[in-house]
């Protein structure tokens, strides 16, 4: 398992360049980052940053809007502008959100759309080394309203799909909310797993506070044979130098 730095909720206002610097300067090896769906997303300042330092960036995003049938093509054509920035930055990844509930619409057919959808985008990406990454959020903190709460439909849906380009980014923070039993969850279904994201609970702050036993949860990860990325999307609440330095040292990356 590798450690990447979400430099969205870590650097917070940060110039994204001047944040990609400080990952390399604390010893990170990869970044990962919200930006790259939106039609006037500049990857250039990124791409000068990453060739400079050398980093990798483990994921990027965002694609979006998969509930509903009538905005597939809006849909894939976010997947399209991300994957054509995320083949100039060298990404491993594409973050894929379900969007909201829709009211007034069962859940199943929200879920067969976001399969169906899902589905069309894995052959945009097939062949790219590139993978999509469906994210489940908690909806009782953080997302009130989003479709997608749980691993367990995640990893549902992804089997249906069936493709090797899409897999479910497994966030710590938001499944122990919303559902606990982490490493049985886990570990149950790590085949079916591209990326986690870390963050302590309560608060998404650093992940050495809290509730959540990371040390425990990252040592099952790698029992099983998880060597993909675990991305640090935590807003520190001391001083964010020093914070990430002891993510590094605390958890250490193999």
């Amino acid at each position: 398992m590798k450690l990447s730095l979400c430099i969205n909720s870590a650097t917070g206002e940060m110039d994204r360049g001047d944040a990609i610097r400080l990952a390399k300067k604390l010893g990170y090896s990869a970044v990962e980052f919200w930006e790259g769906g939106a039609p006037a997303f500049d990857p250039m300042p990124f791409k000068t940053a990453l060739d400079e330092t050398g980093l990798t960036v483990a994921c990027m995003g965002f694609a979006s809007k998969l509930v509903d049938p009538a905005t597939r093509t809006e849909f894939l054509d976010s997947v399209k502008t991300s994957l054509a920035n995320a083949k100039i930055l060298g990404a491993n990844g594409i973050i894929v959100a379900t969007g909201d509930e829709m009211e007034g619409v069962s859940r199943q057919a929200q879920h067969d759309s976001i399969v169906d959808g899902l589905k069309e985008a894995a052959k945009l990406v097939d062949g790219t080394g590139i993978v999509l990454l469906l994210e489940p959020l908690n909806i009782l903190v953080n997302h009130i309203g989003y479709y997608l709460e749980t691993s367990t439909e995640a990893f549902e849906i992804v089997r249906k799909v069936n493709s090797p380009c899409v897999k479910v980014l497994f966030d710590i923070y938001h499944q122990q909310i919303s559902e606990g039993h982490l490493i049985a969850n886990i570990t149950a279904n790590i085949d079916l797993i591209g990326h986690f994201h870390v963050a302590g609970n309560p608060g998404r702050g650093e992940p050495y506070l809290g509730e959540i036993n990371y040390t425990q949860v990252f040592d099952a990860i790698k029992k099983v044979g998880y060597t993909g990325y675990a991305g640090l999307e935590y807003w520190p609440k001391g001083d964010m130098e020093e914070s990430l330095k002891k993510c590094l040292e605390l958890y250490t990356p193999c």
